[in-house]
Parts: structure tokens; C-alpha cells; sequence
């Protein structure tokens, strides 16, 4: 495996260095963190995601047709490398760059496209995902919100549960029920759905952070034209796995990087609370670092099936478990070495680096939840990969 980059990458890589260098606060991700108030933090990403955008770094992998920068697979690593490298923002608005667009791109209609690609990607139309409810979350296919057609419109009724930024979007892409007398797989449609639409109600859910960034969204007769459909009706299963494998691989590819980050920041942190020579703290980290270079090379060895044209194969469910349980395991390392400051939250006086760890840690207990809980991955990996039988 060739681990060098080709001349086009490595000054791909020192532009954006210089660029990140250049806009970043002084201080960044040491001194100086994201806001500690809600609204506060919402605004700064906002107003970082447009300058990602002016600078070509939204949408670095769309088609230039759609405003994108056309870049390579190769050069989308990069980016999410030296965006983790320096702990910078993501952009705010990444569900609908990193998942809704491409689904549109793939399979949404010219005006579709036209309507929304561009405000996606600077900041002007935050959009939220429509997936799990209450009694559907890792076998999402037993949802119940359902879309029945009347005329040219499909009226909507039912309930979506975890739906991050539905408070601040203005969009839902959704995944309903149209036919309910087929098998569930077979009977879902996608739609888009404008959120001042009568008839929705959002509710926020406190988090353990503090924040209420997820919601329950909920549906009472609400009209959405037919030509608010995404795909064909009732092969949503299909863009909605496709909207999902986008989710999968953006998040692999930066949690990668993520977790390098967090191993060496371990490293420092362990040196600044004076817990670096203990032999126990000591064969910890070595044992995280180890761990998260064979995580590094086992998803550089996915990287080059996709290089190769490959399609992605059941090894990403062990890439993805192994990134979360190691991000976790990194985190209550964190907090032991903390001691009792651990217990001081950010803003608080006397709070170890400004309290960022116990922010962290507290939103990495939904790793292994996120976009497939850790027992779905163990089971992809026992049933596809080891040939055992269906538990």
C-alpha cells in the first residue's frame, strides 16, 4: 500500500493547511473552542459553513454543475484529515451536504436539483432527516408515518423521533409509508417536505450535553405535492439506504481522523495533569495509539476498494465498530484523568481546558447509537462476515 500523495493532493493538502490556518481563531481547539451557548455555537457554524462555501470547501466532492468543487476521493480524506488535525468546525448544515444532496444528485428530478443544491451549500436552507420514530430506529423499515395520495398531493400523518436541527430547518427529507400491503421494504416513498407546512409541530428533546439539537417532528394531515417526491413511489428503501450509505461513509472517513486526533490529545492531556509517567496511564495509551493506527490502516484498506471502483462490503460495519467503541474508551480516559475535575462542565471555573472533554464525552456515549447501533454492526459482522446464523 502506497501511503504518498500525488503532487495535485499534496498541494491540495497545503492549500487547505494555509486556508485553515489563515481563518481559524487564534488559539483554536487549545484556547479557544466553539461558543458554550447553543444559539451561540449555531451562529458560529453557520457563519463557518459559508466561508467553507466561499472558499470551495462545501461540497468539496459534488458535481461543479451543482456547485460543488468536483474533487476526488482522495482529496475528500484529505480534507476531513486537516479539518481533525486542528479540531475546525464541520460544516452546520451536513446533513443536507453530505446526505440530501448527493441523494438528489443521484436520483432527485432537475428541479429538485436546480430548487435546492444551491442553497444547501451556503447555509441558506438547513435541512433535518425524517427517519426514525419511537418504534423505529434500527430495523427502520417498521415505520408507520404514513403518505396517502390524494390527487397531486400525498397527505401525511405520523410521528419522527431524533431528528437533529428540525427545530432550525427548513426542509425534511422523509421516509413514509405509501403501501401498506406489501412487505415493508417494498412499500416506502421519499418526499421533501417544507417545514412551515400546516399541520407539523416540533418538539426539541433536552440532551444529556444540555442542548436540545434533536427533536420529535410530528405530522397531522400535512399536503405535500407529488412533485415533492424523490425517486420512484414506494422504492424509498432504496434512496433512503442510499441517503444512509453517504451518511456512513462521510462519517467514516472523518471519525477516522477524529479518533488520531483524540489519541494524541489524550497524550497531552495526560502530560498536563501530570499522569504521564504512571505506568498504568502509560500502557493505556499505548494500547489506544495501537488500536487506532490498525483502525487507520483497516480504513485506508476500505479507502482502496472505493479507489478501485469496489462497492463497499460488510468490513465498514467493523471499521465503524471499532472507530466507536475506541472513541468511547478514549473518552472515559479523559475523564479518570481528570480526577474530580472531571465533574466541571464548560464555563465553569477552574474546568480542565475549558471543560471541552466533558463535552465530549458526554456526546460520545451515541457512537455506538448513531447511524447503527454497535449490536446491528456485531450482527452484519457475525452474519456476513463470519457465516453465522441469524440470531
Amino acid at each position: 500500500m502506497n501511503f504518498e500523495l500525488t503532487e495535485q493532493e499534496q498541494e491540495f493538502r497545503d492549500n487547505l493547511r494555509q486556508w485553515l490556518q489563515d481563518n481559524l481563531p487564534e488559539g483554536w481547539g487549545e484556547t479557544v473552542f466553539e461558543p458554550v451557548d447553543y444559539q451561540e455555537r449555531v451562529t458560529f457554524l453557520k457563519d463557518w459553513s459559508r466561508r467553507l462555501h466561499e472558499a470551495g470547501y462545501a461540497g468539496l466532492n459534488w458535481p461543479k454543475e451543482y456547485g460543488g468543487a468536483g474533487a476526488t476521493l482522495m482529496e475528500q480524506v484529505i480534507f476531513n484529515e486537516e479539518i481533525a488535525r486542528v479540531k475546525a468546525p464541520t460544516a452546520y448544515n451536513g446533513i443536507a451536504i453530505a446526505m440530501v444532496g448527493p441523494t438528489l444528485i443521484e436520483v432527485g428530478t432537475e428541479e429538485q436539483k436546480h430548487r435546492h443544491l444551491s442553497k444547501m451549500l451556503n447555509c441558506e436552507e438547513i435541512w433535518c432527516q425524517g427517519y426514525s420514530e419511537p418504534g423505529s430506529g434500527s430495523d427502520l423499515a417498521s415505520l408507520q408515518t404514513r403518505a396517502v395520495q390524494d390527487g397531486d398531493e400525498f397527505v401525511v400523518n405520523g410521528q419522527k423521533v431524533w431528528t437533529s436541527n428540525a427545530h432550525d430547518a427548513a426542509f425534511c427529507f422523509l421516509l413514509a409509508r405509501t403501501d401498506p400491503d406489501v412487505p415493508k421494504h417494498k412499500g416506502l416513498s421519499c418526499f421533501i417536505v417544507d417545514m412551515k407546512t400546516p399541520g407539523i409541530s416540533v418538539r426539541p428533546l433536552r440532551q444529556i450535553t444540555g442542548e436540545a439539537e434533536f427533536n420529535e417532528v410530528f405530522f397531522e394531515n400535512v399536503r405535500v405535492p407529488r412533485e415533492n417526491l424523490v425517486g420512484e413511489l414506494n422504492n424509498g428503501w432504496m434512496v433512503g439506504i442510499g441517503l444512509l450509505m453517504h451518511e456512513r461513509a462521510t462519517a467514516s472517513i472523518l471519525n477516522q481522523a477524529n479518533v488520531q486526533t483524540l489519541v494524541k490529545d489524550l497524550v497531552a492531556l495526560a502530560k498536563l495533569q501530570g499522569r504521564a509517567s504512571e505506568p498504568v496511564i502509560r500502557q493505556r495509551l499505548a494500547q489506544l495509539y495501537t488500536e487506532a493506527e490498525c483502525i487507520k490502516h483497516f480504513g485506508y484498506r476500505n479507502l482502496t476498494k472505493r479507489l478501485r471502483g469496489l462497492p463497499p462490503g460488510p468490513e465498514g460495519s467493523a471499521h465503524r465498530l471499532g472507530l466507536t467503541l475506541l472513541t468511547q474508551r478514549a473518552q472515559d480516559l479523559a475523564m479518570e484523568l481528570q480526577g474530580p475535575y472531571s465533574q466541571l462542565m464548560p464555563g465553569t471555573e477552574h474546568a480542565v481546558q475549558e471543560g471541552s472533554w466533558q463535552y465530549s464525552f458526554l456526546r460520545s456515549r451515541s457512537a455506538t447509537i448513531a447511524a447503527g447501533t454497535a449490536e446491528i454492526q456485531r450482527n452484519i459482522i457475525a452474519e456476513r462476515v463470519l457465516g453465522l446464523p441469524k440470531g
